[in-house]
């Protein structure tokens, strides 16, 4: 694997034309099946959100506390007024379940889902799925279900499921310069595949795509940065995001030792 900021001048790269080239190859249309907002497999739903992007859904006044998740229905809180918990909990991978719920630490934070594990943005009514702040939506949802592969090696953009197609990009960088992996854009589980995609659709998506693809390194780099190591009493959780260490309700932890940095090139 390359370095993050090898791969980071490379996602900057990106030829929006030729991703979009791709992404008109495989074609796509959203069919608003809401199999990508919903858990799969008794799995919650998870979805990676940035910390800003939690900021800027915290803002959102779209959202409809009448059909949502339990914690919106007690009508206990207004748009103008949501907590981060309501937009985003800590990604559970690397969580260990203890005596009183979820502990450990992890490095990014997932958007929230109600109690049946759908995203709790998600709502649908006569079998048509649809986003309730759908104009204020994570990049990652944004870009479903495309992703995109470096040649270094790094896969960025990377939304749920397995890879169903690969169109590989024909801009390869200089030999040298290049990792053994050629670029490529991938297609994920999706029953929207295949379907015919208007150009300046496709290339929407490109550039959106190409900007979750800077935008999810330069968090990664954020990580790194500004890992800083903490003292966690058991039962508690810590986010460690490209702002620092946080905890599981989104609050900044003072006081960190920040002698210690972690290589998230590891």
């Amino acid at each position: 694997m390359e370095s993050l900021e090898t791969e980071l001048e490379r996602a900057r790269a990106l030829d929006v034309e030729e991703l979009a080239d791709a992404i008109e190859s495989i074609g796509f249309e959203c069919t608003r099946c809401g199999a990508c907002c919903k858990s799969e497999a008794e799995d919650p739903h998870t979805a990676t959100v940035f910390p800003d992007e939690v900021r800027e859904l915290q803002e959102s006044g779209e959202y409809d506390y009448d059909s949502r998740s339990d914690t919106a229905a007690s009508g206990s809180h207004s748009p103008d007024s949501w907590d981060w918990r309501d937009v985003a909990r800590p990604m559970p991978y690397g969580l260990q379940e203890g005596p009183d719920g979820p502990e450990g630490e992890t490095f990014e934070w997932a958007l929230a889902t109600d109690s049946c594990g759908d995203c709790t943005f998600y709502e649908e009514r006569d079998g048509v799925g649809a986003c309730t702040v759908h104009e204020d939506r994570p990049l990652i949802c944004q870009t479903y279900p495309f992703s995109v592969v470096l040649s270094g090696g790094a896969e960025v953009g990377q939304p749920m499921g397995e890879a169903v197609d690969s169109v590989a990009l024909e801009t390869q960088r200089a030999a040298g310069e290049a990792g053994d992996r050629e670029e490529a854009v991938r297609a994920h589980e999706c029953e929207g595949l295949g379907r015919e995609i208007a150009r300046e659709d496709a290339e929407e998506l490109a550039r959106t795509l190409k900007e979750r693809a800077v935008r999810e390194l330069e968090e990664a780099i954020g990580v790194r940065e500004n890992y800083r190591s903490v003292e966690r009493a058991p039962g508690e959780v810590v986010v460690h995001d490209s702002e620092g260490p946080k905890t599981g309700d989104g609050t900044s932890l003072p006081g960190a030792d920040t002698s210690i940095t972690r290589d998230a090139e590891d």
